[in-house]
């Protein structure tokens, strides 16, 4: 795999798909009360967070994941269908996985694992439809 092979365009939208889906995520409509109560969270809590280091880690963090993805699905053979199958054993396999792991050392709770491990899932599932679809 060659880095000119990459379609920047499409890396930079399945790392904007992962603020798409986080936003909606972890609002109130799905996981984001849930998600507070796990966390022992309160809003005041969230306000003190930084959001330029919130965000704009996360966005170098989710180019880093989008870059990385795209090196996997790079072959030209690469469909939608394919780039959704490796984003789910990616999210699930690795990164789900990894999540549970430091969950379960860290004596979080099943519904804490559950909500972070499952936005990964989906997440990747995402970013591998948006990098086989847009080649």
């Amino acid at each position: 795999m060659k880095p000119d092979q990459i379609n920047l365009f499409a890396v930079i939208a399945a790392a904007l798909s992962t603020f798409v889906l986080g936003g909606l995520w972890y609002s109130p409509a799905l996981f984001g009360r849930l998600w507070m109560r796990s966390n022992n969270f309160t809003e005041a809590d969230l306000q003190r967070v930084s959001k330029v280091r919130s965000f704009g880690g996360s966005a170098l963090l989710a180019l880093i994941m989008a870059t990385n993805l795209a090196f996997f699905l790079g072959d030209e053979k690469t469909t939608v269908v394919w780039g959704m199958v490796a984003g789910a054993l990616a999210g699930a396999g690795w990164v789900a996985a990894a999540v549970g792991i430091i969950g379960l050392f860290e004596n979080r709770s099943w519904t804490y694992i559950g909500i972070n491990a499952g936005y990964q899932i989906v997440a990747f599932i995402i970013m591998g439809a948006i990098l086989g679809s847009w080649r």
